[in-house]
């Protein structure tokens, strides 16, 4: 248990959010304005967590009997996943009005999930990764369908729900094995003996299985059949939740588990593994999203080939790509949830206006809503001086760094077809005449949503020392 009255200043944003999620229940019971106090409160809520989360970065401890870390890189993380999470809902408020999936629970729902992804990031002992994916995971399910009078939603929410489970199969069996091999299932049990595990025929493929549910969970080929039918069906604002703080709790587990083998400096037996999944994803994301004509789709593919960019840092296996797979979580996080929810301002009834068609014109309609289009456009194609530029260059040069030049090639190849994609998206809204006579209805919290994001992919290009300074911080 917590010492003393600091260390529950450290566990500050996790008593936040489960308060918050408490008191929200409350709010939705005993009130009948819900719906007008749970966004204000959740982003009240998450904005706390995020100011705490940072607060803390120069700090460690690990709680609870080793069960939980707080502070340093989780700290990074919850900062991620709030930051991204109030972005979310300030984007929702008039997004779930136009569809009339109007429901309380809408909101208490992210906060679970939330509050799943930062035990995900926090985890020191395996059984709480678990414990945190199954809530982020159960909470994703329910909100995929929460349009639940789309028969598309229904259809994105079951298959979501199907091949989720498939994976956590693949989650738990790999848990078993590795406890079966080592009796423990502490992860400092695991760094501190990992030479020794590493020998254990049932230890590895424990770790692969394990290793392999997450790569279904941040939609790394082959394991990515699920992301384009899920994203297109969802609602788009969940999808843009989905892709970006659920994908970096995801990083997250996988961050922890690697740092128990090369914080002591063992061979990385799955930089293999990983530079083949990295290879798949970027490449057959960007050439399939070529393809694509829906705009949800499109960025679908085009998360795989980023989880593809975000391996390559994993197969690295040095602290320089863990630093740089964290900073592209965040550049990562702002782009895609900007992007998504411009899609949901434009976004008509029945799925309609997601086309690529749709944006044509859209210059004309609203320049400010193809303006910031075409800046996410060009942070997700890695165009400098974006974000996403130096996302991509940190964790190339972490593969250089660690003898991987070959990979870090493939990536460079693999984001120089992906700007055929993205500009494509800008021409159309630039330089085509409008395809459909509609006007665009642009609420004030989506449009402040949208400019915060464009603001930050701005600053953390221009300095991208600021946030990696405070990753390094967060490491060391």
């Amino acid at each position: 248990m917590p010492q003393n009255n600091y260390e529950y200043f450290l566990l500050m944003p996790f008593l936040i959010i489960g308060t918050g999620i408490v008191l929200s229940v409350l709010i939705e019971i005993f009130t009948k304005k819900g719906k007008e106090i749970l966004p204000w409160f959740s982003i009240l809520m998450f904005s706390g967590a995020a100011f705490f989360s940072i607060q803390t970065i120069d700090q460690n401890f690990v709680l609870f009997g080793g069960m939980i870390e707080v502070g340093a890189k989780p700290a990074i993380f919850n900062f991620i996943f709030n930051l991204g999470a109030a972005l979310v809902v300030l984007a929702s408020i008039d997004y779930i009005k136009k569809f009339g999936s109007f429901y309380g629970e809408y909101y208490i729902l992210v906060q679970s999930s939330l509050l799943g992804m930062m035990v995900m990031a926090g985890s020191r002992d395996i059984l709480m990764i678990f414990m945190g994916l199954e809530l982020m995971s159960i909470c994703f399910y329910v909100l995929a369908g929460i349009n639940r009078k789309k028969s598309s939603a229904n259809e994105a929410s079951m298959k979501y729900f199907l091949l989720g489970s498939f994976a956590t199969g693949f989650i738990v069996y790999g848990i078993a094995l590795i406890y079966g091999a080592t009796g423990s299932t502490s992860i400092q049990n695991l760094t501190e003996n990992f030479p020794a595990y590493s020998t254990n025929i049932i230890f590895i493929l424990g770790l692969a299985l394990f290793l392999i549910g997450f790569s279904f969970k941040i939609a790394a080929v082959p394991f990515h059949m699920w992301v384009p039918d899920v994203y297109q069906g969802s609602a788009t604002t969940i999808t843009g939740l989905m892709s970006t703080s659920g994908k970096a709790a995801a990083f997250s587990v996988l961050l922890i588990i690697f740092s128990t083998a090369i914080g002591f400096n063992s061979q990385n037996i799955f930089s293999p593994y990983f530079a083949v999944i990295a290879l798949l994803s970027m490449f057959l994301g960007s050439i399939v999203a070529i393809a694509q004509t829906n705009m949800k789709r499109m960025l679908a593919y085009s998360s795989i080939a980023h989880a593809g960019y975000m391996a390559i840092g994993l197969a690295a296996g040095n602290l320089y790509s863990i630093a740089g797979i964290i900073f592209y979580l965040a550049a990562y996080t702002f782009m895609n949830i900007g992007a998504f929810t411009i899609i949901s301002i434009v976004e008509g009834e029945n799925d309609s206006r997601t086309d690529l068609n749709s944006f044509s014109g859209l210059n004309s309609k609203n320049p400010i809503l193809a303006a910031a289009m075409a800046l996410f456009m060009f942070a997700l194609a890695g165009i400098p001086p974006l974000a996403g530029f130096f996302g991509k260059y940190y964790v190339f040069v972490a593969a250089i760094k660690s003898g991987l030049t070959w990979l870090a090639i493939a990536g460079v190849l693999a984001s120089v077809i992906s700007i055929y994609f993205y500009i494509r998206v800008v021409v159309l809204m630039y330089f085509k005449e409008p395809e459909e006579n509609f006007s665009i209805q642009v609420p004030s919290f989506s449009l402040t949503a949208v400019v915060i994001c464009a603001l930050f992919i701005i600053v953390f290009g221009i300095l991208p020392d600021t946030l990696m300074n405070l990753i390094v911080l967060a490491l060391h």
